[in-house]
């Protein structure tokens, strides 16, 4: 399995750097930019760390100490770069307006931020949580998107446009999910207080809230604006505020 995710992202960076060299050659100018970003790089994780340092530091001191903490992390947990390369493919896969991996890599924040809070994650669970929790910061001044070192995501995870998103600590979400702008998944107000859990290839919506102790089932989607505090069962749609239940399957609207 760690050859076969070696290869992987070996195949990956082959592809990022075809696409690098061919934008670099048809625009000089750009090429500059490229050549410090990409093509300096001999593997795909050098690049990702580099990238996040340069996304989050503001001074040269900085962005060492974010590059010297990714790097940290992807050497600590190699499959922590396997799920940022199944990330990256499932921007393509997903957005029609994608044609490449590069501009998601180097243009997407949603995408740095995602990469962003898995280095967060392993500081936090290897006790490091000052530094965990200043990627949090960061990401979320510099890039619109607040995740606590403390939730749990999947891969294949796409954060699309990537602005006002803020997810909880102790939130759950699966593999394959898609998350819009203004998106909120925490906590209620509410005893006990525990957090939401999203399934694998759930659809969340531009400003939706899902908030408490609740399940998301698998492939449900949740409409824009819809305000989310009780389960929804797998493959329904939830829209409103309460939202309420539509398009699901016979074994869900049954139960």
């Amino acid at each position: 399995m760690a050859k076969a995710a070696i290869m992987a992202s070996e195949t990956l960076w082959e592809q990022i750097r075809g696409e690098a060299q061919r934008a670099a050659a048809a625009d000089p100018i750009f090429g500059k930019a490229l050549a410090g970003a990409i093509l300096v790089h001999d593997d795909f994780t050098a690049a990702l760390a580099d990238l996040i340092g340069r996304r989050l530091g503001g001074t040269t001191a900085e962005r060492e100490r974010f590059t010297t903490c990714s790097c940290d992390a992807f050497r600590g947990q190699p499959d922590l770069v396997e799920a940022a390369a199944r990330d990256l493919r499932a921007i393509v896969r997903r957005d029609p307006a994608i044609a490449g991996l590069l501009p998601p890599l180097l243009h997407f924040k949603g995408y740095l931020a995602l990469q962003a809070w898995r280095v967060s994650s392993w500081l936090w669970r290897h006790d490091h949580r000052d530094a965990a929790l200043l990627f949090q910061n960061e990401a979320s001044n510099l890039l619109q998107v607040s995740i606590h070192p403390a939730a749990c995501i999947g891969s294949a995870v796409y954060l699309d446009h990537a602005t006002g998103i803020v997810i909880g600590a102790n939130v759950v979400i699966g593999d394959d999910v898609t998350i819009l702008q203004n998106v909120s998944i925490g906590r209620s107000s509410e005893l006990p207080a525990r957090s939401p859990r999203i399934g694998r290839g759930v659809f969340i919506g531009a400003g939706a809230s899902i908030l408490g102790d609740i399940s998301i089932g698998d492939l449900a989607k949740i409409g824009a604006g819809t305000v989310v505090t009780r389960d929804i069962p797998a493959g329904c749609t939830a829209v409103g505020n309460p939202a309420r239940l539509t398009n699901c399957p016979e074994a869900a609207s049954a139960a």
